[in-house]
């Protein structure tokens, strides 16, 4: 079977195994998210139902707009209880129908229902507040401003008194205090915040009642004044001319003590209201606990039925697990060539080429055939090559050293001649000798460069590494080329400390030179300037040569530590240079295991470093 037909029957076997189960687990859900609504909207019976206490309170009250949110909230709970009953719809959703084994319990809930309804509409129907009660509580908020004035006014006329008064002073403030206390615990009975306000009520009546009794000269004997932290004692009789607020207040706190009595003695709510309420409460509880009761059962029976349908659906997973792995190692059996050809293709760019052992007559097998056919020729391709490349080289590094040859006494004759050791010279034979000097020293620095460019390609050149003054060598490399800055008229400046550190004197040398030449030939003559700074860092030096040239573009700086490679042909060709320098540069600084870079924008010069390791013993890689 090829190989795309095999794919395409084992997809198809698991498209419809995965069908199965995205339809039995569909239809599990489904009815488990109907049964898992239905047992919310019991537990929304219970909400509903709290609901509803707190409404009837409100319309016994005497709130209208309360009264129709009672009655839909009721109907809201009958409608629950009667979907639930027969199965339906509410809000849109799916409602199951109870399971038989809980009509009994069901039954229960509905009557209890019943009850606590009928408990909720006597409930409603009669008034919450206590009439009585209620007068005496209006009567009190009225009236204790006016309580309040007149016992601060009383604090005001005493206060200049002599201190024989001064336990009068006191029990004026405190007076003072007991009617605003007053004020504060009948306004929280009357909006329902009445914890312990009637007890803290009683006391401070109490204290309020001593105070004036004293303040008087009334006996205290017949109240209990050691409840309230008090005692009996008799007091001075305050002047007639600053008792006018205690005579007004005496009749004042007469009349607002016997409402604070009834305030003592009976709650706000009505008695029957809360008889009502209680009832209604105790309905509420029994209600509560049948609705616990179908909830607890209807859910054990639904997580019994989830249990079975859960193991079904492991039995399901358990065979599309199976039915996965089959796929998967028939599929990894027709496809396990493809991991040898991608290890194969890996090794191919690693220069080792193989075969591929495939038998199969697929896809698989025709791409394994041509892999091996493409190795093949590849690697006959690039062994030809290789010879090719080492006979280039080998012809190229031959040529070049005869082609050095002869240019050695031609320059030895050259030097003879000028130095007129055979015979005086005119001027034009003068001029015609330094012409063929000149061209020869030309010709042997192009060959120097081909040579030592082939010299590194094959790993040839010599390196011969000591620990010198790096200072010291660059300037030797300066010297060499200072005469021809002179005569541009460009003035070199070298600057940084003396440092001393393993290198190759005569190299180094070689890489100053060939960049300080490239940085004269850059600059325009008569208004250079070339900077040398040696830098030390903690684990090398970097050496930077700075010039106000033209400049090398952003374009031009990628291929420029090529072989050949030259930015400008035209300037080349005007003043010499075998696009060799920077590519030897660069040879020679890797074998001192550093690296040598370029920072430079147009019309703005140039700056080419490289940096020397201090410790190049720990270096991997090894110098030749």
């Amino acid at each position: 079977m090829r190989l795309i037909s095999k794919t395409y029957f084992l997809v198809a076997i698991l498209i419809f195994a995965a069908g199965i189960n995205l339809v039995l687990l569909y239809q599990g859900n489904n009815v488990q998210h109907y049964e898992s609504f239905s047992i919310i909207k019991i537990g929304d019976i219970k909400v509903g139902s709290e609901s509803i206490s707190g409404l009837v309170i409100s319309v016994a009250g005497g709130s209208d707009e309360d009264k129709e949110k009672l009655d839909q909230k009721i109907f809201e709970v009958e409608k629950i209880i009667q979907t639930i009953k027969n199965s339906g719809t509410i809000n849109g959703q799916q409602i199951e129908k109870i399971p038989s084994e809980l009509s009994s319990d069901y039954n229960n809930l509905s009557t209890s229902w019943d009850n606590y309804k009928v408990s909720v509409i006597t409930a409603e129907k009669i008034s919450i507040f206590d009439p009585e009660a209620t007068k005496a509580m209006n009567y009190l908020l009225q009236k204790n401003n006016e309580l309040i004035l007149i016992a601060n006014k009383l604090t005001n006329e005493i206060e200049n008194l002599d201190r024989d008064y001064s336990r009068h002073k006191e029990i004026a403030n405190d007076l003072l205090e007991c009617a605003k206390v007053i004020g504060q615990q009948t306004l929280l009975i009357s909006i329902g915040e009445d914890i312990n306000s009637q007890d803290e009520l009683k006391e401070k009546k109490l204290k309020f009642e001593i105070g004036i009794r004293k303040l008087l000269q009334i006996s205290t004997l017949d109240l209990d004044v050691e409840s309230v932290g008090e005692i009996h004692e008799e007091l001075i009789q305050i002047p007639r001319e600053n008792s006018k607020s205690l005579q007004e207040i005496d009749p004042l706190w007469e009349s607002m003590q016997s409402k604070i009595t009834i305030l003592e003695e009976r709650t706000l709510l009505s008695p029957e209201f809360n008889s009502a309420k209680n009832k209604m409460n105790s309905d509420k509880e029994i209600l509560y606990q049948d609705i616990d009761k179908v909830l607890k059962k209807w859910s054990d029976i639904t997580s019994d039925k989830n249990s079975d349908e859960q193991i079904i659906i492991q039995v399901i997973l358990i065979v599309d697990i199976v039915i996965f792995f089959i796929v998967l190692i028939i599929i990894r059996q027709s496809l396990s060539p493809l991991d040898k050809i991608t290890q194969a293709i890996s090794k191919v760019k690693e220069g080792v080429y193989g075969e591929i052992q495939y038998s199969g007559k697929d896809e698989v097998g025709q791409l394994a055939d041509s892999f091996n056919t493409m190795s093949h020729t590849i690697k006959e391709k690039e062994d030809e090559g290789k010879k090719n490349e080492l006979a280039k080289d080998e012809f190229l590094a031959m040529i070049t050293h005869e082609l050095k040859t002869p240019l050695v006494p031609i320059q030895g004759y050259s030097d003879i001649l000028l130095s007129e050791h055979l015979g005086k010279l005119t001027d034009k034979q003068r001029e015609r000798i330094s012409i063929i000097k000149s061209s020869s020293e030309t010709l042997l620095s192009i060959i120097s460069d081909l040579l030592d460019a082939q010299k590194l390609e094959l790993g040839q050149l010599r390196i011969t590494k000591k620990i010198t003054s790096i200072k010291e060598s660059i300037s030797k490399a300066i010297e060499s080329i200072k005469l021809e800055a002179e005569k541009n008229n460009i003035e070199i400046i070298l600057k940084g400390e003396d440092i001393q550190i393993e290198h190759d004197s005569d190299r180094i040398g070689q890489v100053i030179s060939n960049l300080i030449k490239n940085s004269i030939i850059a600059i325009k003559p008569n208004e250079g300037k070339i900077e040398i700074n040696i830098e030390n860092n903690p684990s090398d030096v970097t050496i930077s040569i700075k010039d106000n040239g033209t400049g090398i573009p952003k374009e031009k700086q990628v291929g420029l530590f090529k072989k050949f490679y030259q930015v400008d042909a035209t300037l080349t060709r005007e003043r010499g240079g075998s696009g060799l320098g920077l590519a030897i540069c660069k040879g020679i600084i890797e074998n001192h295991l550093g690296e040598i870079w370029v920072d430079s924008e147009i019309n703005q010069g140039a700056t080419f470093s490289f940096k020397i390791p201090k410790n190049q013993s720990n270096q991997n890689k090894t110098p030749l």
